[in-house]
């Protein structure tokens, strides 16, 4: 007996995570360029907030760059990626948790969605919407960097700075990358009651 098999090109969720200097973006970038080369239509995107090496392209510590299309929040980019085949995102953590639906919105429109970005900010805690979308991913990539302290494999971002809230835009005047035995969570201050 013959079954018709019908065959539908089937997006989905990359998600690249990490701490700071893990490599995370340049990953984005490699296949993003493999996909160009592949003839693949690719459509590459970052937040606003982002203007640390530049104000439109993405750009990773080890200097890499591609093109990259500059939005105020994630909402805007399903119509902006409608013609795409690979969607790219970086810094992924500065969106909110609309970002979400949209990547399921467009890996369901059967686009290959990257999404790269800090899984833990500086205090050890999830980090935007990149917790939601680990659960929601198909493929998941950690990158480690190296500790500054002692050289073993670093999972955790370490702020330099007394600078508090959450969004602090730097690179190495203000992070180190730090394991998880030299890596020291901030103080938290205590509160009034407490005190008493």
């Amino acid at each position: 007996m013959m079954f018709d098999i019908v065959h539908k090109h089937t997006g989905w969720i990359e998600v690249i995570c990490g701490s700071m200097f893990s490599g995370k973006t340049e990953e984005l970038i490699r296949r993003l360029k493999r996909a160009e080369i592949a003839r693949q239509k690719v459509k590459i995107f970052k937040p606003k907030i982002d203007k640390r090496f530049s104000d439109t392209d993405i750009v990773s510590h080890s200097e890499q760059k591609i093109s990259s299309q500059v939005v105020n929040g994630a909402k805007k980019i399903i119509s902006l990626a409608l013609e795409a085949h690979v969607v790219g995102i970086d810094e992924s953590q500065f969106f909110k948790s609309d970002l979400i639906d949209v990547c399921n919105t467009m890996a369901n429109m059967g686009k290959r969605v990257i999404v790269a970005g800090l899984d833990m900010d500086y205090k050890g805690e999830p980090f935007g919407p990149i917790p939601k979308l680990l659960s929601i991913a198909e493929y998941i990539t950690k990158t480690h960097a190296i500790c500054v302290v002692c050289g073993n494999p670093a999972n955790y971002t370490y702020r330099t700075t007394d600078e508090k809230g959450q969004v602090l835009l730097g690179a190495s005047d203000k992070y180190e990358a730090r394991c998880r035995n030299c890596y020291i969570p901030p103080v938290k201050k205590k509160s009034s009651r407490e005190d008493k």
